[in-house]
């Protein structure tokens, strides 16, 4: 294409103008039968349904909607977190290894799991068919660390320079026990798939701070083990306007894909083809009233300011050496969990409402502690990392940072037994998360399990729990927040949770 192509662009081109006569001619007559009869019925029932935006039209005012009035009633009061970074551990973390210390095990290595503690509670088909369930208490020692002398594992020595900044929450539960549906439930809050995941009922409620970036970008690690998948679906906007699914950056020559101009093509030529694009798509909109094809010209119009934008924000070679020292020696390859922390810093500080990384590899069948040494090496560092960049930067105070994965895991172990190797099962009803930062009180833990980490003792903390507390404080009321769908009003949390007050500043 030639590259004056843009300074001949006419904002209503013959070609335009003659295919919207065709349009509003075929509009009409198509529209009018129905339309007619609709007002018809409507004076024939009177103002009890029909008469009131009846009115409203002959007032020259829009009809009543719904979904305008819950969108501007948002925030529903002060938020004490202006944007979420949400460190996802996928796979499920033993809470064992990590912070739930349980030294009552040390003596019962071995010994099969009482049934009073199991209580017949389900189990997976990997470790039904087992004869016994043996307890094995974790090989890593504990320590205590912070002002608030919390107990950590040796396996996270960075962490631990971070504790007093922390909410640990040992008492998170669920009712999903495999993958799929767990991590869905908290992406979403339903295990089935097709709900809005979390960052697009944020992005739908409160919109942008920057509209040069999207307002939720996911960033997935390429040095983690692949052990179980992850789908965009995690991140997807459901049934919400599609210009709030999450955007994943890749690391590499394209880190948003389709962005990039094709070969021989420039940038006024793209606006160009914006422009006459959008033009079908308004037409599009004004003939259906199909709010997808608005959030297509959104989206459109967001891939060409990207262009500029993105390149910027991911470019980290131009970082402090100190910066590169602090989140470890992978973070300087890009894609790297410890460099997607860095990027998730950058994003944050170009105040994009929610960035969400995720992590694979914490699925320990088998191999556990290997594993789990492995995975802690590698995230580790960054994760402590992350919390001192934002905090020096001032950023913590209203950023929420948050750690955790979909369940976490059994204290017997799954197959075989031995001293220094052994496997645990996914276990949802009780494991540990921690949040950070923005309305967090620090420096505290909350919620018991009992000595066996299989039951909670104390102040229990439901996923939809922990869902409701995170949009309270972005400034939500999760039960006010609902988008009507198929005729009936959903939410992120459905029909439960309450928010968990007793960990807030």
């Amino acid at each position: 294409m030639c590259d004056n192509h843009n300074d001949n662009f006419q904002p209503h081109s013959p070609e335009i103008n003659q295919l919207k006569k065709g349009w509003d001619r075929r509009n009409f007559l198509t529209k009018t039968s129905m339309g007619f009869g609709a007002i018809a019925l409507g004076s024939l029932l009177g103002k009890t349904l029909f008469g009131k935006q009846i009115d409203q039209l002959s007032a020259g005012q829009a009809p009543e909607n719904l979904e305008a009035e819950i969108l501007r009633a948002l925030p529903h009061f002060a938020p004490k977190a202006k944007r979420v970074v949400y460190l996802f551990m996928s796979g499920g973390p033993s809470q064992f290894e990590t912070f739930d210390y349980k030294p009552k095990l040390v003596d019962m290595f071995g010994k099969p799991l009482p049934d009073s503690v199991r209580q017949g509670q389900r189990l997976t088909s990997m470790s039904s068919n087992q004869s016994i369930l043996p307890i094995v208490p974790s090989i890593y020692k504990f320590n205590q660390h912070g002002q608030s002398q919390t107990w950590m594992s040796e396996l996270l020595p960075h962490t631990a320079e971070v504790v007093d900044d922390l909410c640990i929450i040992k008492s998170i539960n669920s009712e999903a026990i495999n993958h799929d549906p767990a991590i869905t439930f908290f992406q979403t809050g339903n295990q089935l798939p097709g709900r809005p995941s979390i960052g697009s009922w944020i992005s739908y409620g409160l919109g942008t701070d920057n509209e040069n970036l999207p307002s939720f970008i996911v960033l997935v690690s390429k040095n983690a083990v692949k052990d179980q998948p992850l789908y965009a679906r995690l991140w997807g906007n459901g049934f919400l306007p599609s210009e709030h699914q999450g955007v994943q950056f890749r690391a590499g020559k394209d880190p948003v894909l389709f962005l990039d101009n094709p070969e021989g093509y420039d940038g006024a030529d793209r606006k160009e083809m914006l422009d006459y694009l959008s033009q079908l798509n308004k037409m599009q909109n004004e003939a259906n009233a199909d709010p997808e094809v608005e959030a297509r010209i959104a989206q459109y119009e967001m891939a060409y300011r990207m262009q500029t934008s993105v390149p910027e924000v991911m470019d980290i070679s131009d970082e402090p050496e100190e910066v590169f020292e602090m989140y470890g020696p992978d973070s300087k390859d890009p894609g790297t969990y410890a460099a997607n922390c860095i990027l998730a810093r950058k994003l944050l500080e170009k105040d994009v409402k929610f960035v969400q990384l995720y992590h694979q590899g914490w699925d320990h069948h088998g191999g556990l502690p290997a594993g789990m040494a492995q995975q802690c090496k590698a995230t580790d560092q960054a994760t402590a990392a992350l919390i001192k960049d934002l905090k020096r930067r001032g950023l913590l105070e209203d950023t929420l940072v948050i750690w955790g994965g979909e369940f976490g895991r059994t204290v017997y172990s799954q197959g075989k037994l031995l001293p220094d190797n052994y496997g645990r099962d996914h276990h949802p009803r009780c494991f540990t998360m921690w949040m950070a930062g923005a309305g967090v009180k620090p420096g505290i833990s909350y919620g018991e399990t009992d000595d066996f980490s299989y039951n909670i003792i104390k102040d229990p903390v439901h996923v939809h729990d922990f869902q409701a507390t995170l949009m309270h404080l972005m400034g939500i009321d999760h039960e006010r927040f609902t988008y009507k769908y198929q005729g009936r009003r959903f939410r992120l949390t459905d029909v439960h949770g309450k928010v968990v007050r007793d960990i807030l500043s």
